[in-house]
């Protein structure tokens, strides 16, 4: 600390100086230090001036020692001024690098050294390592005095270990265990991979965010009544690890009871606005729920150009029966207008890629649920860290300012890869991303793969808004080499594909699509079937297609926040020139459901396919495989295969059905160790081919055996298993033991599969 002096004679004495000296200043002129010591020449001034005028100089933040001596008739100001910072070192700091430290820091390089800031630095450096969980952290700011009034000043770090939580527990609750309110905090509990995983260190501003993720919990559930009581991190006695404990009260589930619209406004019929309710009696409350029926509400007043129309709910509770009864009233909402929208923040984002998540722009209706709506968007892009949406007055009464702070994060990765899978074993990729290409909100891809006996490339682009509508664009293009698994043959295609992609409901979307392939297949084994060397011989073939697809997603949006439904329909039609002429169809349907207070994951799938030659046969490299549909088999070791071939080649077929049903559910193991259990009963078939005549190639002028056909029947395949799911920081992991109950005698089936994938 410095060292402060003034020299106080009799406090009623009063003086007058007839000149005024300063010494020791450097860089700061005379004329600076006297007017913050503010005394005048000829001047009275008492006791306690002088005081004040040391107190001027001393705050002004400049000087390390001041001095203020009466001397006859001259005031003699003596100070000693701060040195300047030479260098600033970081000492004992390894998680945190010199060049993120150096950014954390105020304090600069040629700048005065102030002994404030530099205990302010310290602090701040302190809460970065402590936001990174090393609660033990401490850190000293020392000088070392150079030559020319300069100092060095380093921040002596130690670090100390990382604080873990220990144990997250619960108080209150009864409707669902420690496991599953475990599952939706951010934080998590120390395991095996704690050294690896850091959402299971203690932050404290993490604590908040979790309440507020029970809060959404619950709620969603029906839970109106919901409370987090509390919320303490207790500090272990080695002051290693922390005991985090919620303490709840969960109250009871409430459910839909009646559902009316009123209309406060003569020339709206509420009859009309009931129809595009989808809220029934009976169902779990949900105030998302009701917040989407809202939505359809006043986009039908919007639609039916009704502004400022407001629609809110009235709820009425039933205590009896644990229901709700919600009225959704049509008011007249107030005169307000959206003045202009404020984007700040956006360095790399264009204000575009914002703005257009917005309904409303300058001038229309205001909205407050809209801009809330909009908020909850912008977060979604994944272009920032933090999104804020607020409104304020505008210039006048009626109008209101939408300001948008955002704060950006990296969009662009380039990742390396390794995976692995009993077929295909070994593979490597590399790939490059970038989800907000030159601040446009575009998808940029590249990746490259290879493995034991295949390689690919590909390369996609998206444009999310098209024409500066709701319509996604896509372009992409690839390239594969493939050696086919339990075959003796080589396949390489190319493709080119453009689509446009738009929503058609709430859950729902349309897409269309143009692609151009060009595919072969070659060297063919001599051993294989005489229906892949036709097929070989055909040579390059290019398929030049148009199609449609619709996808209808509950999983995340629907009304049952325990389950989901999702359904895929797609058609291709082969034919606007290029040589192949088909119509390929796929289907999917599944349904998934949480059982037994959410700790049961109850998932069934349903999945079928068709492909319908116009115009010749159908190829291997268009044919459906059930390549990890059906657990239990080899890869393509299910369906038509020529027993009357040397190698026995799968073929594939025209049509494909599949069921798969699955559970998954904890096992006994610590939540934080990621292990849970699953079995599974997985029914299908691939059959029908257009050429079933097999045999070797020379089966033209060999006996009638050697050209018999191939079974192409439906003839169905089923497994049974278990299965152990292990998400680790190095990628999710799956064992599959499964086994065969219903096969034929020529399919290859497999007891034991383990898949893995990575990227680091």
């Amino acid at each position: 600390m410095a060292c402060f002096d003034v020299v106080q004679p009799a406090q009623a004495q009063t003086y007058s100086f007839s000149s005024v000296k300063v010494e020791g200043n450097e860089r700061v002129d005379a004329a600076t230090i006297l007017s913050y010591a503010g005394i005048g020449r000829g001047q009275a001034v008492s006791a306690g001036e002088l005081n004040d005028a040391f107190q001027r100089i001393s705050n002004a933040g400049l000087f390390e020692d001041v001095q203020i001596i009466p001397s006859g008739n001259t005031l003699v100001i003596k100070v000693k001024e701060f040195p300047t910072i030479n260098v600033i070192n970081f000492e004992g700091n390894k998680r945190l690098k010199d060049e993120v430290l150096a950014k954390i820091v105020k304090s600069q390089s040629r700048r005065v050294f102030s002994p404030a800031q530099a205990e302010a630095d310290a602090a701040e450096i302190t809460r970065a390592y402590q936001e990174g969980g090393r609660f033990a952290v401490t850190v000293d700011p020392r000088i070392i005095r150079r030559s020319g009034n300069r100092v060095d000043l380093v921040f002596d770090i130690k670090e100390g270990k990382v604080v873990e939580v220990e144990r997250l527990s619960f108080v209150g609750n009864r409707a669902y265990s420690d496991r599953r309110l475990r599952q939706v905090l951010a934080t998590k509990q120390a395991g095996i991979f704690r050294r690896l995983i850091q959402s299971d260190t203690f932050i404290a501003d993490r604590i908040e965010f979790d309440k507020q993720l029970l809060r959404d919990f619950y709620l969603a559930r029906g839970y109106v009544d919901f409370q987090v009581l509390d919320a303490v991190g207790e500090v272990t006695r080695e002051r290693d690890g922390f005991f985090v404990t919620f303490t709840i009260r969960e109250g009871q589930s409430f459910k839909i009871g009646n559902v009316t619209t009123t209309s406060e406004i003569p020339e709206v019929d509420a009859a009309e606005f009931e129809k595009v309710l989808k809220l029934r009696s009976g169902i779990t409350y949900s105030p998302t729920v009701v917040e989407n029926n809202i939505a359809r509400m006043e986009n039908l007043a919007l639609n039916k150009a009704l502004n400022f129309v407001s629609i809110e709910p009235v709820i009425t509770r039933n205590e009896r029966d644990l229901t709700l009864d919600v009225e959704f009233v049509i008011k007249r909402g107030p005169r307000i207008f959206v003045e202009r929208i404020d984007i700040e923040g956006n360095t790399t984002t264009l204000d575009e890629v914002v703005r257009r998540e917005f309904r409303n722009a300058e001038g229309d209706p205001f909205n407050p649920r809209e801009v809330r709506r909009a908020a909850e968007r912008i977060r979604a892009l994944g272009y920032f860290s933090d999104a804020k949406v607020e409104a304020e007055q505008g210039s006048a009464a009626d109008q209101v300012v939408v300001n948008v702070d955002v704060e950006e994060q990296p969009t662009g990765s380039l990742s390396f890869g390794v995976s692995y899978g009993a077929d295909a074993g070994v593979g490597f990729s590399a790939g490059f991303s970038e989800t907000n290409f030159l601040g446009r909100g575009q998808t940029l891809a590249l990746s490259l793969g290879t493995a034991s006996d295949s390689r690919s490339s590909s390369f996609t682009f998206i444009e999310p808004a098209f024409l500066g509508r709701d319509l996604q664009f896509s372009f992409s293009a690839g390239y594969s080499e493939s050696n086919s698994d339990n075959a003796d043959y080589d396949t390489r295609a190319g493709t080119l594909g453009v689509g446009i992609a738009f929503p058609v409901g709430e859950n729902s979307t349309l897409s269309l699509n143009y692609k151009l392939s060009d595919t072969r297949i070659k060297n063919v084994d001599a051993g294989s079937s005489q229906i892949l060397h036709t097929e070989a011989a055909a040579g390059g073939q290019v398929a030049s297609s148009i199609g449609y697809g619709f996808e209808y997603d509950t999983r995340t949006t629907g009304l049952d926040p325990n389950g989901g439904l999702l359904l895929r329909f797609n058609q291709d039609f082969a034919g606007l020139g290029g040589d192949l002429r088909y119509i390929s169809t796929t289907g999917l349907a599944l349904a998934e459901r949480r059982v037994l207070n959410d700790d049961v994951t109850l998932r069934a799938i349903l999945e079928g396919g068709m492909i319908n030659m116009v115009k010749g046969n159908s190829r291997v490299t268009e044919r459906f495989f059930l390549n990890s549909k059906i657990r239990g088999f080899e890869g393509n070791g299910i369906g038509p295969r020529d027993l009357n071939a040397t190698n026995q080649d799968a073929l594939g077929g025209n049509i494909f059905a599949v069921a798969r049903f699955e559970a998954e559910f904890p096992i006994g193991l610590p939540d934080e160790y990621n292990i849970t259990g699953g079995a599974f009963f997985d029914v299908g078939s691939v059959w029908s081919l257009d050429n079933a005549i097999g045999g070797v190639q020379n089966c033209g002028t060999g006996s009638l055996a050697a050209c018999a056909a191939v079974d192409d029947s439906m003839n169905l395949r089923a497994s049974v298993g278990v299965s152990v799911f292990w998400d680790t920081p190095i990628g999710p992991l799956r064992f599959n033991l499964a086994r065969a109950i219903r096969k034929e005698s020529y399919d290859k089936p497999r007891t034991f599969d383990l898949t893995i994938k990575s990227e680091f």
